[in-house]
């Protein structure tokens, strides 16, 4: 299982995706979920895979090398070629869709599935920032302001917070800080779901810096965002009244 986070606000993108692979309880280990399609000055676009590594790192090798032109006369088509982010995603999900039959060929007739979803986010030139949420089909959708973030994997246990706090005038800092919430809600629920975090910023203001950031461990920031957490959260449970109907002059009928 993993669990990978888009968020899309009117001050940019940010994607986090955690590392924990696991093919039952004596085979975990650690892959990047999180990856960088295209970095040049005037387009980046990163996505985040949730499902097989097989078909996630077939999808890959496919945009890498081009997928066929629509015609024979024309050059293979690639990330670095597509004139918008619209462009990009349904190449994505093309290359997405090929890579899902050719896994699942070579898997017939074994229980091995090769679903794969993927998160894709970024620019392309002065275009608008944007992000998708692409389904194993390879059919997508973008997220808009009324719906600023979107999920795939292990979802369940983070998405409370995300429903709770983020919305589309919500700043890059407050963005990062809940999408990290999200996963340490997930982490502590579900032990598939596991550090390292692997993150990336992209401001739509592009005179500020992309970041892109390692989370483990060692990691100051996140463990006293957890630890804050946590005593806050039993710091507001404390304050919220007791059920009035458990008290003792209350009726038992």
């Amino acid at each position: 299982m993993t669990y990978c986070l888009g968020m899309r606000t009117k001050f940019g993108v940010v994607l986090i995706a955690d590392t924990r692979t696991n093919a039952g309880i004596d085979n975990i280990s650690n892959f990047r979920k999180l990856h960088t399609l295209i970095e040049t000055p005037d387009r980046m676009v990163v996505c985040a895979s949730a499902g097989s590594l097989s078909t996630t790192q077939t999808m890959l090798s496919l945009l890498e090398e081009g997928l066929d032109p629509r015609d024979p006369a024309d050059e293979r088509r690639t990330v670095a070629s597509m004139p918008s982010m619209f462009r990009v995603v349904s190449l994505v999900g093309e290359a997405l869709m090929l890579a899902r039959r050719e896994v699942a060929r070579a898997v017939s007739g074994t229980s091995i599935n090769s679903d794969v979803s993927l998160l894709v986010g970024g620019r392309i030139g002065d275009g608008p920032m944007a992000l998708f949420l692409v389904y194993s089909e390879g059919n997508f959708i973008e997220c808009l302001p009324d719906c600023p973030f979107a999920q795939v994997g292990e979802l369940k246990y983070g998405k409370p917070i995300l429903d709770r706090t983020l919305n589309w005038d919500t700043s890059l800092e407050e963005a990062v800080k809940v999408g990290l919430l999200s996963f340490d809600a997930t982490m502590r629920s579900n032990l598939s779901v596991g550090l390292p975090l692997d993150l990336i910023v992209i401001p739509e203001d592009r005179s500020e810096w992309i970041v892109q950031r390692r989370l483990d461990e060692s990691d100051g920031y996140l463990r006293k965002l957890s630890s804050d957490w946590g005593r806050l959260m039993n710091d507001a449970r404390e304050q919220i009244d007791a059920p009035d109907f458990m008290t003792a002059s209350c009726s038992t009928s």
